[in-house]
């Protein structure tokens, strides 16, 4: 069980790691040139980050590494599941738009459970490098960050995977959809 520390047990934190070695090895084409040894020992160091990869993990997220940023020397991490994250949709975009249905809220906000996992949204760059490396939300779609000046028109934009091709679209913030969730980035 999690503690009000965001920190993993023992045996919580070598299960993670093992699946994260695993699903890191099973897709090099994700991160070549890249060695696992490094992450883990990165990841270690910073028990609040694999709480937080536990979160992606718990949700149906499938986090895995995407890539490095040699001037930060930080390993990024996405959500990799085939489709948007299980336990991660049927959400509007954020608190604002929550408030603004008058009926049938949904549960929660997208903007509101990444911040609470210590998340950020995929920014539309991030879900096209996303999609670069594999094919991903052929059934589902996921929110993407959107920029303040579409938000303050109402809406939000989100993306998927259709007839071989990646979309970004738009819908109100208010929409949400049981197919609709979203995936998250994490950098250690």
């Amino acid at each position: 069980m999690k503690n009000n520390k965001k920190q993993l047990s023992q045996e919580q934190t070598d299960e993670l790691l093992n699946t994260l070695k695993s699903r890191f090895e099973k897709n090099m084409g994700r991160h070549k040139g890249l060695e696992w040894s490094k992450i883990q020992a990165k990841l270690e160091a910073d028990p609040e980050k694999l709480w937080v990869l536990d979160e992606m993990e718990v949700t149906g997220g499938e986090p895995d590494v995407v890539g490095y940023d040699k001037k930060s020397d930080e390993y990024i991490f996405f959500d990799c599941s085939a489709e948007t994250p299980k336990d991660r949709r049927s959400l509007c975009y954020d608190r604002a738009a929550w408030d603004a249905r008058k009926a049938n809220k949904p549960e929660g906000t997208a903007m509101d459970k990444a911040a609470e996992m210590g998340i950020e949204l995929l920014t539309e760059e991030e879900y096209q490098e996303l999609q670069a490396i594999g094919k991903f939300d052929l059934k589902t779609s996921s929110w993407l960050k959107t920029t303040a000046d579409v938000r303050k028109l109402g809406g939000a934009i989100f993306g998927d995977r259709r007839f071989d091709r990646v979309f970004i679209y738009h819908n109100g913030a208010d929409s949400y959809y049981a197919a609709r969730g979203f995936r998250g980035s994490l950098r250690v």
